[in-house]
């Protein structure tokens, strides 16, 4: 059966609604912990309106950029790591959702490894990060990487004060390796303020939905604030080299954060749009003897929406 034309109109402007709706979900996620009612934008001032407009509308404007890029990166074979690091609610994992929300993740994938396994902390240290590296025409984004050496495993003592030298030694130059192979490799360190993550951390505390964010590990490092702050200055200082220099991104205000990390991402690569063959859709094929079989009731999830 051929659907009328305004229906198939209606069905599509439904459809875009709906990928709108899922960045609200995500904007909602970040402004209001479950259990409260009412509607989200409720209380907003005119101001704060606007600037969620203007916010959503430079969202969709880097998020359709990226594609242009996701698509550059697969036609030329481009290879990229993007690296985000930074304290526990710092914003990584917000940041991370923007960009890969509307790209193919058969091009660009998240890797976000847990702690080592006893096999793996035998092997050289950057071992397990190996398997995960890009192919020609992929884009691969580190929610945390071989820097836990410098930061978490450091000032919980997981390694020893050796171990850390001999990362720091070998760092720069497993990057450039990285670098002399054809990969593109951006490093960024989101930076927040003492205050901003005790709040940050009160609002997962006491939000059911986000609670699972808070392990044991994270609340040890809100105590250890200023070993972590001693860890990252040596770190940034000490691998922060030419061909993958680090780019810190002031991340108080999630919304600037994301948006400024997009811009600075795109301003990386001299991309253009490829253009696509046109897309014209198939007449389907059509039998007479063709019999559709009733999909037996038992099966069926129960409409309860």
């Amino acid at each position: 059966m051929t659907l009328p034309h305004d229906e198939i109109l209606r069905r599509m402007e439904r459809d875009l609604l709906d990928s709108l709706d899922e960045e609200l979900e995500l904007e909602i996620e970040d402004r209001h912990p479950a259990g409260v009612t009412g509607d989200p934008g409720q209380g907003d001032t005119d101001a704060d309106k606007q600037y969620r407009i203007a916010y959503f509308r430079e969202l969709f404007k880097l998020q359709g950029e990226l594609v242009k890029l996701q698509d550059w990166v697969a036609h030329t074979r481009e290879k990229v790591v993007i690296l985000f690091e930074g304290r526990d609610a710092a914003g990584k994992g917000g940041v991370i959702k923007r960009i890969t929300q509307r790209l193919n993740p058969r091009i660009c994938r998240v890797v976000a490894l847990p702690a080592p396994n006893d096999r793996e902390r035998t092997q050289w240290y950057f071992q397990r990060f190996v398997p995960h590296l890009p192919a020609a025409g992929e884009v691969v984004l580190f929610d945390r990487s071989w820097y836990n050496r410098a930061g978490v495993e450091k000032v919980m003592g997981f390694c020893t004060d050796e171990e850390v030298e001999e990362f720091f030694r070998s760092v720069p130059e497993f990057e450039r390796m990285l670098v002399r192979s054809g990969i593109r490799l951006i490093k960024y360190w989101f930076s927040i303020t003492d205050e901003e993550q005790h709040l940050r951390f009160l609002g997962r505390i006491h939000d059911p939905l986000k609670q699972w964010k808070l392990s044991p590990m994270d609340l040890e490092s809100r105590r250890r604030w200023e070993d972590y702050t001693r860890a990252k200055e040596t770190m940034l200082e000490r691998t922060h080299i030419a061909e993958a220099p680090w780019w810190v991104v002031q991340a108080v205000d999630k919304k600037k954060a994301r948006l400024n990390c997009m811009h600075h991402l795109l301003s990386q690569f001299a991309y253009h749009e490829i253009e696509r063959p046109t897309v014209e859709l198939p007449a389907r094929v059509r039998h007479p003897d063709y019999l559709r079989h009733p999909v037996p009731a038992s099966m069926i999830v129960p409409e309860v929406y």
